[in-house]
C-alpha cells in the first residue's frame, strides 16, 4: 500500500518537472496548446477504439463467444482515456501508449495472468427437487374489509 502513496507523490512531481522542462523549451502557450491538443486527440482515439471494442463485445455475445477479451480491451481503453484526461505529459504518454493495440493486448495479458478467478459452487436450478428444497406451509390472512385495497392483496 505504500507504493500507492509513493505514486501519488511521485506522479505530480514528475508532471510538474515535465511542465517546467517543456515550458522552458517551447514556452507557456505552446506547452498549454500541446497538452490540450494531446487531450483532444486522445479523446478522439479513445472514442473510436472504444466503439470498436464495444461492437466486438456485442458481436462476441451475439455469437455466444466469451466476451471477456473485448471487455478487457474496452477497460484498457477506458483507463487510457482517464490517463489522457489527467493533465500532464507523462500520463498522456502512458495513455497514448496504452491505445496502441499491440501494447494494450500485452498489458491485458500481463494483468490477466495475475488475476485468479473462482466460480461459486453450482446450485440446482430454481424449482427442482433436490436436497436443498425447503418445505413450508402458509396461512392466508384476510385484511380489514373496511380499509381500501393496498395493491398487494387480491380483491
Amino acid at each position: 500500500m505504500i507504493w500507492v502513496f509513493g505514486l501519488f507523490v511521485a506522479l505530480p512531481l514528475l508532471e510538474i518537472a515535465l511542465f517546467i522542462k517543456v515550458g522552458g523549451l517551447i514556452g507557456l502557450l505552446p506547452t498549454l496548446a500541446l497538452i490540450i491538443g494531446i487531450a483532444i486527440f486522445g479523446t478522439w482515439l479513445v472514442r473510436s477504439q472504444g466503439t470498436a471494442a464495444w461492437l466486438e463485445m456485442q458481436r462476441a455475445l451475439a455469437e455466444g463467444r466469451d466476451p471477456s477479451a473485448p471487455l478487457a480491451d474496452g477497460a484498457a481503453i477506458f483507463a487510457a482515456g482517464i490517463l489522457m484526461m489527467v493533465p500532464g505529459f507523462f500520463t498522456d504518454l502512458v495513455g497514448l501508449i496504452l491505445l496502441i493495440p499491440a501494447v494494450r493486448g500485452r498489458a491485458v495479458r500481463a494483468l490477466a495472468s495475475r488475476v485468479r478467478l473462482s466460480t461459486p459452487p453450482r446450485r440446482a436450478p430454481y424449482g427442482t427437487d433436490d436436497a436443498g428444497t425447503i418445505d413450508g406451509t402458509y396461512t392466508e390472512v384476510r385484511g380489514d374489509p373496511s380499509l381500501p385495497p393496498s395493491g398487494w392483496s387480491r380483491h
